[in-house]
């Protein structure tokens, strides 16, 4: 089964954060099993304005580099995938960034690494590894 990370997580694990560790764990068996780990590209935007904002342009393009070596794959965000996340915005009390992951998790039938707790509300709609 993919994993498909959300920002929240991500974050965590660049900023070496509580749970970082159980993110570096998941994307190092990822790579050992050729799981795919992937990230929407809406949830990866979300990562670099936050790393900009924090501490600068420099930062943000660490970031950038980081995320392509470590071979996590960005998810395009189509049409469709927009408006499954519009429905599920509609339906569920949270953010809309935060739909676009769950949206891609629903879609590439993935399991979803997070730590924010605006996903337990949805728990029964993919499976979620929580860190």
């Amino acid at each position: 089964m993919p994993l498909l990370i959300d920002s929240f997580a991500l974050l965590r694990f660049l900023q070496k954060e509580k749970g970082s560790d159980k993110v570096y764990e998941l994307l190092k068996m990822a790579a050992e099993k050729q799981i795919p780990f992937l990230l929407n590209v809406i949830n990866f935007g979300e990562v670099l304005y936050t790393t900009q904002r924090r501490f600068g342009p420099q930062a943000r393009m660490q970031v950038f580099v980081a995320v392509q070596q470590m071979g996590i794959i960005i998810l395009p965000c189509p049409d469709n995938l927009v408006y499954r996340a519009a429905e599920l915005k509609a339906g569920y009390p949270m953010s809309f960034a935060d739909t676009f992951a769950l949206a891609s998790a629903i879609e590439h039938k993935a399991c979803l690494v997070t730590g924010d707790p605006e996903f337990r509300q949805v728990e029964h709609l993919v499976r979620i590894e929580w860190f």
